[in-house]
């Protein structure tokens, strides 16, 4: 076993993504970095300079590394192989950690997941664009949605919810109350009019603030675009 040490950059869930896809067998997360451990030394150097792992159970420390989430009002997010009970009044949103973008541990991810608790109501239909892991398909069900459907250009995009392969441009209009994506600035702008289009409240994130700080803003029907803090 191989182990490669990474700071742990800004763009927390493209990393994530890039070491799954380059074949990981486990990452651990320390203060400021990652942990990535592969079986081939050949994988392992594309992201680094490879060290034999240490005798330890690596396995347990990838475990132990993803500790749950308290996110928002509603939500504990956890690993499926955490054991904790959900505290009360909460809503369990089981996750694979690093297994696509999305992951839970990113700030647009759960700022995301905290405007969604305010926004969405039981009945309402929910579209969620670039929808990676599937994270925020999950919680929308979890919130009682009627009606969810996932999106990415991303084949291998998990599918929790009915998915397609493809974005906002292929979804009729008005067919959805709620619609969120959390992706790239430089995607979503030339986007918004699409995402305008579909659904009546458009919930964004993947971007910085003037200050360089990861955000969340709820767009409305109306014209009126809310940070989430």
């Amino acid at each position: 076993m191989f182990v490669v040490r990474l700071n742990a950059p800004p763009d927390y869930d493209l990393l994530l993504a890039e070491l799954w896809e380059g074949g990981t067998a486990g990452i651990a997360e320390g203060p400021g970095y990652l942990d990535a451990f592969f079986e081939d030394e050949a994988a392992a150097r594309r992201f680094g300079e490879p060290r034999l792992a240490p005798g330890a159970d690596w396995v347990r420390a990838v475990e132990d590394a993803w500790p749950p989430l308290l996110v928002g009002e509603r939500f504990f997010v956890a690993a499926p192989w955490r054991t904790e009970p959900t505290p009360p009044g909460r809503l369990r949103l089981e996750i694979n950690p690093g297994l696509q973008c999305g992951t839970g541990q990113h700030p647009c991810t759960r700022l995301c997941l905290e405007a969604m608790e305010k926004i969405i109501r039981p009945g309402d239909s929910v579209l969620d664009v670039g929808s990676g892991s599937g994270i925020l398909s999950l919680a929308a069900k979890l919130l009682g949605a009627g009606r969810v459907v996932a999106c990415d250009v991303d084949p291998e995009a998990a599918r929790p919810v009915p998915f397609f392969v493809g974005s906002v441009d292929a979804v009729r209009s008005n067919s959805f109350d709620v619609v969120v994506a959390n992706i790239n600035e430089d995607v979503t702008g030339p986007m918004l009019p699409g995402l305008r289009r579909v659904a009546r409240v458009r919930i964004l994130s993947g971007f910085q603030d003037e200050r360089g700080e990861w955000t969340c803003v709820v767009d409305r029907e109306d014209g009126s675009s809310t940070p989430v803090f």
